[in-house]
């Protein structure tokens, strides 16, 4: 009996520290690459965006690289990382050669994270416009919006978990065609929240302003935040974009 007692506490004690083990070994890092060229509009907040995510690699456990030199991305260079976070890039920034490159890479089973003008980039490039999910077309002044959360199911929206919906300033993007079709809506735009307009053409009555989608073994999300400074400054969507690029990576 006694040595029954015996093997118990010392099977007890074996998963106890095999528990505790297990729990402070750290997840293996995330390389990240943040890529934010512009060649038309320029964001201002994209140095926020840039502190944000420095910040966040520091927290998360990623090994974080940041560039808007477009001749990096061969496949020498692209090959050392999980996750590209296209960060506000705008019109056109890749050469074909790099859009060759780029494409070969992802395909490879990497992960994608577009923030906000992620839709107002390379236009002429289809296969851009399928991995982001959707184009750019045109927005209302920036201002207070609502955002509808459709789903919580997924990492990028656990900051937001319990909330039916968030107020907030930003420029609330539409685009030329509704992803709804192709990708996993996460939230949509409340239309009758903007009172500050000078046309309709902004409007799509149904207003996909976030989503997922697994495209051609690519994990690939996009997050209209992020024209404001303050955007990036907010902790709820600071933790949203760390869901989104812990996901992409396959954490």
């Amino acid at each position: 009996m006694k040595r029954i007692f015996a093997f118990l506490i010392c099977t007890v004690i074996f998963f106890s520290l095999q528990a505790q083990s297990e729990k402070a070994t750290p997840e293996k890092p995330l390389n990240v690459l943040v890529f934010s060229k512009t060649s038309g509009f320029r964001h201002q907040s994209i140095s926020s965006g840039l502190k944000m995510f420095s910040e966040l690699a520091s927290a998360e456990n990623w090994n974080l690289t940041a560039t808007e030199n477009p001749r990096l991305f061969t496949m020498d260079f692209l090959v050392n990382f999980d996750v590209v976070v296209f960060l506000n890039p705008t019109q056109d920034v890749l050469s074909d050669n790099q859009q060759k490159a780029f494409e070969t890479f992802m395909k490879t089973g990497k992960g994608f994270v577009g923030i906000h003008a992620s839709a107002d980039c390379e236009y002429d490039w289809d296969w851009y416009g399928k991995l982001n999910g959707a184009y750019f077309l045109t927005h209302p002044p920036a201002q207070k919006g609502t955002v509808i959360f459709e789903d919580h199911n997924h990492p990028a929206m656990k900051a937001f978990e319990g909330m039916d919906s968030y107020t907030t300033v930003d420029e609330w993007y539409s685009f030329k065609s509704n992803p709804r079709e192709n990708v996993h809506v996460l939230a949509r735009l409340d239309e009758n929240t903007i009172k500050k307009s000078d046309n309709d053409k902004w409007k799509m009555d149904d207003h996909p302003l976030i989503w997922w989608q697994e495209f051609e073994g690519i994990r690939s999300f996009y997050s209209v935040f992020g024209h404001t400074h303050e955007a990036f400054q907010d902790p709820k969507i600071q933790a949203h974009f760390a869901g989104a690029v812990n996901w992409a990576g396959k954490r």
